[in-house]
């Protein structure tokens, strides 16, 4: 027993210093962070627009795209997922308006998923970059512009990587949890990696990338319900850089409800675990700066969740009573270390992000004890499910998370 936990104390240590580095690397970055100067000439853009039953939200986002200023070349491409709704309607419309919009319908095909329907965006549009944006974000006008010029300035650049921001923040405490969660992990960890290390991470939306790339590549992985982290590690075990653009912003829904939540971080984190199984077959995922994106993986969507698993349970036998192995340092600590260093990343991130209010620190002072034990659930569900699908032969299908009427 006494050894055990000193492996997990250990872990501990190891989570509590490496996410130590990125959040002070991250605050820097983020504090002297100043935006390019313009280029020269722009290359080619074809904005990517996945989209699956998505008429509740589809007219707002295509204004944002219209509002759009680039300038060069764009073309906006709404893909349409075999949708039952007003989804091509809404499409078809806005592209009888805007010249740069175009309806495109994907043809069936297996598996379901992002990844296949960005690969055929892929193969019926021609631009020297493109971008994808979920069919539910917003992004400002000069989002496009600040990540091309960074992927275009920055030497060895696979493309370049935005800020996703949750407009219906004020919705309920889980979305206003799931705001703060996105300052810390996005904003600061994007920025401390990239600081750090020189690594940028895709995020799955406000992504741009260099077409000639993916094509050496060969595209997206159909089988990755989690894309973005799948792609992240395959350029950068090939030494392609991502880099990281915190004022290029795009606001997107975030779930409302436990239930969409749920089932819509089951499927990140199950294709975070595929990804895991990739990376222990492939040794390139273990070499160079790709090492540091396998072991944040399996810090963040493993390790962490077993020491929040583990600091629980002794806290509550502490409280209780219980007598734990007697050692150099009292078991509480653990506790009280990772309720330090979770509650600390989320008060930095919301200083660098001037969104400092009485609301929003009292959140974070109570998202340990809520917010974060829901990831112990997340873990035990996404491996059962993985676990189930590899048992009985199944590909694991996507899950579209529910949208609902956005705010104009």
């Amino acid at each position: 027993m006494t050894s055990l936990i000193l492996i997990i104390m250990a872990f501990f240590w190891l989570l509590l210093i490496f996410y130590s580095v990125l959040t002070i690397a991250g605050i820097w970055f983020r504090i002297t962070y100043k935006d390019l100067d313009d280029l020269d000439d722009y290359p080619s853009v074809a904005l990517l627009i996945p989209a699956h039953n998505e008429g509740i939200v589809l007219e707002n986002t295509l204004q944002a795209m219209a509002r759009l200023q680039y300038k060069g070349k764009l073309d906006i491409y709404v893909l349409d997922d075999n949708s039952h709704d007003e989804t091509a309607e809404i499409a078809q419309d806005f592209a009888q308006v805007f010249s740069r919009i175009h309806y495109i319908p994907v043809p069936l095909g297996t598996p379901s998923g992002k990844s296949r329907v960005l690969n055929y965006g892929l193969s019926i549009s021609n631009s020297a970059y493109f971008i994808v944006y979920d069919a539910d974000n917003e992004p400002e006008s000069d989002a496009l512009e600040k990540l091309v010029k960074a992927a275009e300035k920055t030497q060895g650049a696979a493309g370049a990587v935005g800020y996703v921001k949750t407009k219906n923040s004020d919705a309920n405490i889980l979305t206003r949890m799931i705001s703060l969660e996105f300052q810390v992990f996005q904003l600061l960890m994007q920025c401390g990696r990239w600081k750090a290390f020189k690594l940028g991470s895709l995020a799955g939306t406000n992504m741009l990338l260099r077409r000639s790339v993916i094509e050496q590549l060969d595209g997206y992985d159909v089988f990755a319900l989690a894309e973005d982290a799948e792609l992240t590690v395959r350029l950068t075990a090939k030494g392609f850089l991502l880099p990281v653009v915190p004022s290029s912003r795009t606001w997107e829904q975030e779930p409302e409800q436990v239930q969409t939540f749920i089932k819509q971080r089951t499927r990140w984190l199950t294709g975070n675990i595929y990804l895991l199984e990739k990376s222990i077959q492939d040794l390139t995922h273990w070499k160079g700066k790709t090492f540091f994106l396998s072991l944040q993986h399996l810090l963040t969507y493993l390790v962490f969740v077993l020491v929040l698993l583990f600091s629980d349970i002794f806290f509550i036998m502490s409280v209780a009573g219980y007598e734990l192995p007697n050692m150099d340092a009292p078991l509480l600590i653990l506790w009280f270390m990772s309720y330090i260093v979770y509650t600390s990343q989320l008060l930095s991130a919301l200083v660098v992000d001037r969104n400092v209010s009485l609301r929003n620190v009292l959140y974070i002072f109570i998202m340990y004890f809520t917010y974060a034990q829901l990831f112990v659930i997340l873990l035990v569900r996404s491996f059962s499910i993985y676990l189930w699908s590899r048992i009985r032969g199944n590909t694991i299908t996507w899950d579209k998370t529910k949208r609902f009427k956005g705010i104009g």
